[in-house]
């Protein structure tokens, strides 16, 4: 089987110490050598990501996982149940693991993808001795996740000089992240992968995040942000705020399933999906458009409430949050 194009070029930049645009099946991530310092740091760099904050790395399968966390029997249970896809679990480092990408804690992420593209040039950098790939989200901190090559050039330019192609991501948010670090599950991150699922697997309840949790990506109150604000209105008061936009002179870009009322030049509706699933697949697609209608402000139907609109949910309530 012929490899996607710019796989070799991909493989020898990371085996070089660069970074690369790399498809996932969650969002699109800017990728480097987990044990390469200098990599990690141009991540960083690249992103203008706080230094303090970690980032998730991506491994092969659990045999690589277990040279950079310490495994647990709840590890083995999700990791069988869940890899490769859209699920990160948080282990104590190991002392022997780099701590370059876990932003030097005592903890890290672990994630193994399960896109063709991302597990060929994966299989393939283990086979140069590279266990672990650093990718957080393809695009400046704190801005909309890329879901596409097409996002990756328009947010990081030419400071990203390989950028696989690799589709439109299938799932459209980042991964569930569980931790297993404390003797229980604590879900850190919504995603893709619901609580029930987690719990079933493990055959015991998920937790809430609490005060001791280890920081890990997407935790910040503000972030997902497109660079216009964004409103988040229940379906009750959407017509009232609306109304009120445009009664003090402001452009609107709208994203809700019922077409706008009222209607005219300065409102852009976009469609609302009706199902978490197609909602998640479209997110942030669909943020970057609305952000692209010179709109004043982006008013968006909260979405239902019940566990699987959570992910969604979290991400709306964060891309909303002040900045």
């Amino acid at each position: 089987m012929k490899s996607p194009a710019g796989v070799d070029e991909a493989v020898a930049a990371l085996a070089a110490g660069d970074v690369v645009g790399l498809p996932t099946e969650t969002v699109y991530g800017l990728a480097a050598d987990a044990a390469n310092r200098e990599a990690v740091a141009k991540i960083y760099r690249i992103k203008q990501r706080p230094a303090d904050h970690p980032l998730i790395v991506h491994v092969l399968g659990d045999a690589q996982a277990r040279s950079w966390g310490a495994w647990n029997p709840a590890a083995q249970r999700l990791t069988h149940t869940f890899w490769p896809g859209p699920l990160t679990i948080v282990l104590p480092r190991r002392p022997q693991a780099p701590a370059w990408a876990c932003a030097g804690h005592a903890t890290i992420a672990l994630r193994s993808p399960s896109h063709p593209v991302a597990r060929e040039v994966m299989a393939r950098v283990l086979a140069l001795g590279i266990t672990g790939i650093a990718a957080p989200s393809a695009n400046r901190f704190g801005r909309v996740s890329p879901t596409s090559a097409a996002h990756v050039r328009t947010d990081l330019g030419n400071d990203v000089a390989v950028v696989l192609e690799g589709g439109d991501a299938d799932i459209g948010v980042e991964s569930t992240i569980v931790d297993l670090s404390r003797g229980r599950a604590v879900l850190l991150r919504p995603g893709h992968i619901g609580a029930d699922a987690i719990a079933a697997a493990l055959g015991e309840p998920v937790a809430a995040p609490d005060v001791d949790a280890p920081r890990v990506s997407g935790s910040l109150a503000s972030h997902y942000a497109p660079a216009t604000p964004l409103q988040l209105v229940h379906r009750s008061q959407l017509d009232g705020a609306l109304g009120h936009a445009l009664a003090a002179g402001r452009r609107v870009a709208l994203w809700s399933p019922e077409p706008p009322r009222p209607q005219g030049p300065d409102v852009r509706w976009h469609v609302q999906p009706g199902t978490a699933d197609a909602m998640e697949h479209v997110l942030y697609r669909t943020l970057r458009e609305l952000d692209a209608e010179s709109a004043d402000l982006i008013l968006i139907q909260s979405p239902p409430t019940d566990p699987a609109w959570a992910a969604v949910n979290d991400r709306l309530k964060r891309a909303a949050s002040p900045r």
